[in-house]
């Protein structure tokens, strides 16, 4: 992933999926999976670097397969509305 895409991806507005969370305390404050402590960046980095959503489901076991695509349809959607 080079330094432009890492930069964008910090500057995805998660807040705006209904899928994740932001707790106080709770991952220091910052976006996570509803009722976990799994980072949507992790997910979405991952996946531009190449793993599958089968890899990822595999790494993060305690996710479903939906809630894994969510955060990667999301990351992509929102690149690509700041790309416009």
């Amino acid at each position: 992933m080079s330094r432009a895409q890492t930069e964008t991806e910090l500057d995805i507005d998660w807040t705006a999926c209904e899928l994740i969370e932001c707790v106080p305390g709770k991952v220091s404050g910052k976006p996570a999976v509803r009722g976990t402590r799994i980072m949507p960046d992790a997910i979405s980095g991952s996946y531009d670097l190449g793993e599958t959503i089968e890899e990822l489901h595999e790494g993060f076991p305690t996710l479903t397969i939906a809630q894994i695509r969510r955060p990667v349809e999301f990351a992509h959607a929102q690149r690509q509305q700041s790309a416009h």
